[in-house]
């Protein structure tokens, strides 16, 4: 039975929620979770999608940000059954004739795989990765007056630029390749602004921490959290599916771990014209087609880098994932689409059973696409690991539609929370003084639709309810 009063509510139970409840619940405050799924995480669910014995990750795969989440390290959660496991390479980048340039721990391995750009390469990420431990708590951030001013600036410089722009930094089919699939997570084309953003966090990231796989299944980070939540005295409801704010239990504050559709659709009437009118006018990106395969052994891909190496960028050289990426975005769907490929079973043997294997791969597509993308996405990795269809058993594919109905935050696919593009950046989702506070009072956005966007940090939901903290309950953080 639902309780009738608490301090405050979150709706959704992704890692955002979770980590707006955790905030809010470490203060002292009684905090309820309603989930509309009969389990919790959102985009750290894990299932078995194929056949028995197969477990999946159905969203998100590896997790660099999570392992780097400035909210998250403060966390018990190795002691509520997280553990990390490290493939020996973070990211590799195959290309036509067998060759790959590849992400690793170390800085100076990665740019000696880059040839005559191994210098361009270190002077670009070295002083980022330098300043990380000052530079994470900035970039995870709403728009604010920095700590270390010079710092971000020094970053800033080079993250609002386009990564097309950056790659002119190189001169290397490998050091440019490798930069377009770092880049390319930002799920815009590489001639935006801000597309150097993502690449030079997730490149700095790589070599700082790693880009580790959760033992288990993305699944135990939002367990992890969620048994950390109820161990200080949370409460967590599945399968309540929130339609309208009079559904609730009485409380101070309610924050919305969900998109600006389906707030609208929960608390529009509570809101001003002013801010109902800008949350109509928010953006969504790309969509996302995700194919998951049971395997009768590893992909067999013909770089060695690439038979180690925890996420695969299957794209060829940078022109090819660019004018992938520009298609996509003018509503076409590429016959060589960038393919972003994960292969956690290799690390982690309770993801199959044993000599099998189950990996996961998408590419991006127009927002709302029904087009069916396997066959595009299968040839791009056969390209590469010849031999790749003799090896599946079985397969699950998601389209936009179905990953929206997966979980209603992936509008029209959008698995990002919305468009990351420079008027979206610092403004998600409208311009106001604080990004995370609606125009009604006690009402708070904690999802990925707020800075600093898509990712499993849980910093948005941190961030919102550092606010609703002081503003609502005069605690300070």
């Amino acid at each position: 039975m639902l309780k009738k009063e608490c301090d405050a509510v979150v709706i959704g139970s992704g890692p955002n929620g979770l980590a707006a409840a955790i905030t809010l619940q470490q203060a002292g405050l009684s905090v309820l979770i309603l989930e509309s799924r009969d389990s919790i995480g959102g985009g750290l669910r894990t299932k078995e999608l194929t056949l028995p014995g197969f477990r999946h990750d159905v969203c998100s795969a590896i997790h660099p940000l999570a392992a780097e989440s400035p909210f998250f390290k403060t966390l018990p959660l190795d002691q509520h059954g997280l553990e990390y496991l490290d493939p020996p390479v973070s990211a590799a980048h195959p290309f036509d004739g067998g060759g790959a340039a590849f992400l690793s721990r170390s800085l100076e391995e990665t740019a000696r795989s880059l040839g005559d750009d191994a210098g361009r390469y270190k002077d670009l990420i070295l002083p980022i990765l330098k300043d990380w431990k000052y530079l994470a708590p900035e970039i995870l951030d709403e728009l604010h007056i920095p700590d270390h001013p010079f710092k971000l600036a020094r970053f800033g410089l080079k993250a609002l630029t386009s990564a097309s722009y950056l790659a002119g930094r190189f001169k290397t089919k490998e050091a440019r390749g490798l930069w377009a699939g770092m880049a390319a997570h930002s799920i815009l084309p590489l001639d935006k602004l801000t597309t150097s953003a993502i690449g030079l966090v997730l490149s700095t990231v790589g070599h700082h921490r790693g880009w580790p796989v959760p033992k288990g299944g993305s699944q135990k980070i939002a367990d992890a959290l969620a048994a950390y939540f109820i161990s200080l005295g949370g409460e967590i409801e599945t399968n309540f599916h929130v339609k309208s704010l009079s559904q609730l239990p009485s409380s101070h504050a309610v924050l919305f771990d969900i998109t600006p559709k389906q707030m609208l659709e929960i608390a529009g009437h509570r809101f001003s014209s002013l801010y109902q009118w800008q949350l109509k006018r928010y953006r969504y990106g790309l969509g996302v087609f995700k194919v998951d395969w049971a395997l009768d052994g590893p992909v067999p891909f013909t770089n060695e880098h690439c038979r180690n190496a925890g996420t695969i960028h299957i794209g060829n050289t940078f022109e090819e994932i660019r004018e992938s990426e520009k298609l996509t975005w003018k509503g076409g769907h590429p016959e060589k689409p960038f393919v972003l490929l994960a292969q956690q079973s290799l690390f982690d043997q309770s993801r199959a059973p044993e000599g099998k294997h189950a990996v996961w791969a998408y590419c991006h597509v127009p927002n709302g696409s029904t087009r069916d993308m396997t066959q595009a996405i299968e040839s791009q990795i056969e390209r590469f690991a010849p031999g790749f269809r003799e090896r599946i058993l079985a397969k699950n594919v998601m389209n936009t539609g179905q990953m929206e109905s997966y979980n209603p935050n992936y509008v029209g696919g959008d698995i990002n929370g919305g468009s990351l593009d420079i008027t979206q950046l610092f403004t998600r989702p409208a311009l106001r003084w604080s990004p995370y506070r609606t125009s009604a009072k006690g009402l708070y956005i904690c999802s990925s639709s707020t800075p600093p966007g898509g990712g499993v940090h849980g910093m948005c939901g941190y961030r919102a309810a550092t606010k609703a903290l002081k503003e609502v309950f005069d605690i300070r953080n």
